[in-house]
C-alpha cells in the first residue's frame, strides 16, 4: 500500500477517535451537571432539575416547581457550572504549562503560583492586610499574589535567558519563599486564623456565586480562543525551542504570554476557589494517553476532562458524608495522587 494512503487512513482514524472522544466528554459533562444538581437535602431527580433549569432559561415554555427553581438556580446550579469553569481552566493552564516548558511535572501549582496565592490569602486573614476590602479582601490578595509570583518567574527567567529549564528553576524556587512565608503567617497566627488559612488551603467551591462565575467565564472566553489560535505555537513549542525558532515562531515572546495567560486563568480560578491541586496535572495526561499531542484538540478536550474531575470530585465531596461537605480539594487528592502514579507507572513501562 502507498505510504500516502497509510498516512491519510492514519490520520483519518486518528481524527475519529477525537471526535469520538470529544463527543464522549461532552455527553458525560451533560449528565454530570444534571447528577451534580439533584445533590442536597432536597431531594429531586435528574429530569426534575433539567426541568427546573430550562424553566428558569424558557419561562415561558417550561414549568416547574417554584420552589425547585428557586433551589435549583439559588443554591445548586452556579456551583455546579463553577466547577465545570474551573476545572476546565485550571486543567488548560496546565496543559499551556506542560507544552511550553516541556516538562509532565510542569503546572501553575507546582510552578509556585499556587503557593503565592496562599501566601496573599494568609496575609489577609493573619494580619488583615491587602489591597482591597471588606469581603474581597482575601480575593483580592490571592489574585495579586499570585500574578506577582508569575512576574518574579518572568524576571527571574529573563535575567538568565527565557527557557524552558530557567522558568522551571525560578518557580520552584518562588514556590519555596512563598512556601516559607505562609508557614511564618501560620506561626504567628491564632488558633482560629490558621484554621481559616488551612481550610483555604483546602480548596473549596462552597463561596461560588453567580457575579464569581461571571467572571471566571469572562476570563476564559478571553483568553481560549487566543490559546486556540496559536495552537500551532504551542505544538512548535513542544518540540523544542530550536524547532520552534526554525518555524518562525518568536520563543521568548510566545513563552511569555502563554505564561502570562496560563498564570492569569489560574489566579482568576483560586482567588475564589483555593487551593485545588492535580486537576492541572493530570487531566492533560489523561487526554495526551487518549487523542495525542495537537493541542488543536489537546486544549478544549483537556479543558473537558478539567470539568468532568473537578465536577466528579465535587459530588462526592458533597456526597460521601453528606450532609456534611467535604473541601473538594482533599477530593482531588485522594483522586489524583492514584492515578498520577498509575499515569507514571503506565508511561514507564510503554
Amino acid at each position: 500500500m502507498d505510504q500516502s494512503v497509510v498516512i491519510q487512513e492514519g490520520y483519518a482514524r486518528l481524527k475519529r477517535t477525537r471526535t469520538a472522544f470529544v463527543g464522549g466528554l461532552l455527553a458525560a459533562l451533560v449528565i454530570l451537571i444534571g447528577v451534580a444538581v439533584t445533590l442536597g437535602s432536597a431531594d429531586y431527580t435528574v429530569a426534575e432539575s433539567y426541568l427546573a433549569i430550562l424553566a428558569g432559561l424558557f419561562p415561558g415554555t417550561f414549568t416547574a416547581p417554584e420552589m425547585a427553581e428557586i433551589i435549583v438556580w439559588d443554591y445548586r446550579l452556579h456551583r455546579v457550572l463553577f466547577a465545570v469553569c474551573a476545572g476546565f481552566g485550571l486543567a488548560v493552564a496546565g496543559c499551556v504549562m506542560q507544552g511550553i516548558l516541556r516538562n509532565p511535572l510542569a503546572s501553575p501549582f507546582t510552578l509556585g503560583v499556587a503557593s503565592a496565592a496562599t501566601t496573599g490569602a494568609s496575609i489577609a486573614i493573619v494580619l488583615g492586610a491587602g489591597v482591597v476590602g471588606g469581603d474581597y479582601l482575601v480575593i483580592g490578595n490571592a489574585f495579586l499574589f499570585a500574578l506577582l509570583a508569575a512576574l518574579a518567574i518572568y524576571g527571574m527567567a529573563r535575567y538568565r535567558g527565557i527557557g524552558s529549564e530557567t522558568m522551571v528553576l525560578a518557580g520552584i524556587a518562588i514556590m519555596y519563599l512563598f512556601s516559607a512565608v505562609t508557614s511564618l503567617l501560620q506561626y504567628v497566627g491564632s488558633a482560629e486564623q490558621l484554621r481559616a488559612v488551612v481550610f483555604w488551603t483546602f480548596g473549596s467551591v462552597d463561596k461560588s456565586t453567580w457575579p464569581k462565575l461571571a467572571i471566571v467565564s469572562l476570563v476564559l472566553a478571553c483568553t481560549i480562543p487566543y490559546l486556540l489560535y496559536r495552537a500551532w505555537d504551542l505544538n512548535a513549542l513542544a518540540e523544542g525551542d530550536e524547532v520552534a525558532a526554525g518555524l518562525g515562531v518568536p520563543v521568548e515572546r510566545s513563552m511569555i504570554v502563554f505564561m502570562i495567560i496560563a498564570s492569569l486563568i489560574t489566579a482568576v480560578i483560586i482567588c475564589f476557589t483555593g487551593t485545588i491541586g492535580f486537576i492541572g496535572l493530570v487531566a492533560p495526561h489523561i487526554t495526551r494517553m487518549a487523542i495525542g499531542g495537537d493541542f488543536r484538540t489537546l486544549l478544549p478536550a483537556s479543558g473537558l476532562v478539567g470539568s468532568l474531575l473537578l465536577l466528579g470530585a465535587d459530588s462526592v465531596a458533597r456526597s460521601v458524608l453528606a450532609p456534611q461537605v467535604l473541601p473538594v480539594g482533599i477530593v482531588t487528592a485522594f483522586l489524583g495522587v492514584p492515578f498520577f502514579i498509575y499515569l507514571f507507572m503506565h508511561r514507564r513501562n510503554a
